[in-house]
């Protein structure tokens, strides 16, 4: 695990230095992302960055951390959702995973009832990928439905324009509560000078057509004028510490206590094999307070491990796998779940499960019944839930134990997780079985990089010989904690020690927002 961690840190601190490299025709008073965000900041305080590996290897571009930089800051003791531009990466312009990784951001801010800080400066939509980016549900045009729906659900939010702000862009400031635009460098219009020549003739220059002055003193779509980038920065500052009383969730806490065992030892916990089992009770009496776990049914579906703990003073109710899901487990889950909604406890699900049980003994037992009943419970929670990626993510255990899918308010993953809808030896076998009994036609057989068929339209043409001897190598890549982070499937890769901390952060973050009223009372399973 100690070289896997390494290894994370190498590569993050590679986007980071290709984040910060400045090209030589660049401004020379204008600061990189990072460091904008440094500058925002109260001194001293953290910076939780969301998937600095998204975008990695994704486009034959280099991307670093998808060419925008997100995460949650504190300004003047309030925590913020910030999400920074980065005009050394492509000009800041929008791919279709910046634009996933700028509406995750938001995602956040609005479960958790936080303010939004923009730091703009963007050259709107990479237009090579336009296919890919404007005409969509989930596109560029969802940035600015969701800056209308926080604006009614009373969340704030800021802009400081320090560059380029064009096209549907334009937006952000213009539908923000406050906008920041700096004299010299920040510009807003829909359509840039290129457009306007192209489109009617005129010829006008950037700072003409929207440059701060113009918006600052005439089209009054700014309310601030900064004279450079720091007293932009400050000038958003002072904003938030005038933004007024928030109330937060209540929550029955207590002092914060250490683990009774050093976090580092985490590392010796996991195998390199995840086939070899380990005890993840070793892994949460490293995680939570006075290492203490109050187990619930703890000698019922003995393959679960649920109970209460607290974390860092948090309570919180921890769901974590000891082997696969049996119905028992997952009337376990289900009750449990539902006892912690009805108290009004966060959950916390540390995954390392290969799915549900198969088999005509357990199919007869109603194995999809009561996993139903799990994910359903899973689902309808209405207290915030997270999670983590130990080890395995396979099939439907990873719907039963929150993933993605089921909204988490934060996902992260160890370097050692894997996630897949199942092992690449089991899939090689099922598709050897279905060749085997001839329910795939003959001439049929050979497969592209989706499962597909190569010979419809859409295929990508890569081809895994007939007999599939290369589709476990494929499952080895695609479930890789690194495939899926540079994807988003996940707020990002972290150390496990860090676990603890994050976590911490995210049930602070968490009680911003109501946890809603309880709509039913406890069935029990």
């Amino acid at each position: 695990m100690k070289q896997k961690v390494d290894e994370l840190k190498r590569a993050i601190g590679l986007v980071k230095a290709d984040s910060g490299k400045q090209p030589p025709q660049k401004n020379k008073n204008k600061y990189s992302a990072r460091e904008r965000i440094e500058k925002l900041q109260d001194l001293g305080t953290c910076f939780l960055e969301f998937s600095p590996l998204a975008g990695r290897g994704l486009y034959k571009e280099n991307l670093a951390s998808s060419g925008i930089v997100t995460g949650v800051i504190t300004v003047h003791n309030r925590p913020c959702v910030v999400v920074a531009n980065d005009s050394r990466i492509k000009g800041g312009t929008y791919f279709p995973i910046t634009i996933k990784k700028h509406l995750r951001a938001q995602e956040i801010a609005l479960e958790n009832h936080l303010p939004c800080i923009y730091l703009v400066d963007s050259g709107g939509a990479y237009l090579h990928y336009q296919d890919e980016v404007f005409p969509d549900r989930d596109h560029f045009g969802r940035i600015f439905y969701n800056q209308a729906r926080m604006t009614a659900k009373g969340i704030p939010q800021i802009a400081v324009v320090l560059g380029y702000c064009t096209a549907g862009g334009a937006y952000v400031p213009a539908m923000s509560d406050e906008n920041v635009i700096v004299k010299g460098s920040g510009t807003i219009f829909l359509g840039g000078p290129p457009l306007v020549e192209a489109a009617t003739g005129e010829k006008v220059g950037a700072d003409e057509l929207g440059g701060a002055i113009l918006h600052g003193s005439k089209s009054g779509v700014s309310d601030h004028i900064a004279e450079n980038e720091e007293q932009a920065l400050e000038k958003a500052r002072n904003i938030i510490s005038h933004l007024g009383f928030f109330k937060k969730q209540k929550l029955l806490t207590q002092e914060n206590r250490d683990p009774l065992y050093p976090q580092e030892e985490m590392y010796g916990i996991v195998p390199p094999d995840l086939k070899t089992g380990f005890d993840m009770r070793e892994i949460i009496a490293r995680l939570v307070d006075g290492s203490e776990l109050h187990e619930f049914k703890k000698s019922y579906g003995t393959t679960l491990i649920t109970g209460w703990a607290y974390l860092c003073g948090y309570p919180v109710g921890i769901l974590a796998n000891n082997g696969v899901l049996f119905s028992e487990s997952a009337l376990k889950a289900a009750h449990f779940i539902d006892l912690c909604d009805q108290r009004g406890i966060p959950l916390v699900f540390l995954q390392n499960i290969v799915g549900f049980m198969v088999g005509k003994k357990y199919e007869a037992e109603g194995i999809t019944k009561q996993g139903a009943k799990m994910v359903t419970a899973v689902s309808l929670a209405r207290v915030p839930k997270f999670t983590v990626l130990v080890g395995a993510s396979y099939g439907a255990g990873n719907y039963g134990m929150c993933g993605r899918a089921y909204q988490p308010r934060q996902l992260w993953m160890w370097p050692s997780a894997r996630i897949a809808v199942m092992g690449g030896p089991q899939a090689e076998k099922v598709l050897k079985s279905i060749k085997s009994k001839k329910a795939i036609p003959e001439g049929s057989e050979k497969f592209g990089s989706k499962g597909l068929s190569n010979k419809g339209p859409g295929s990508s043409g890569k081809k895994i010989p007939a007999g599939y001897s290369n589709l476990e190598e494929q499952y080895e890549q695609q479930s890789s904690a690194y495939y899926s982070t540079t994807r988003l499937w996940d707020d990002g890769i972290i150390d496990p020690i860090d676990t603890r901390k994050v976590l911490a952060l995210g049930l602070d973050l968490s009680l911003h927002a109501p946890f809603g009223k309880k709509s039913k009372g406890i069935y029990r399973m």
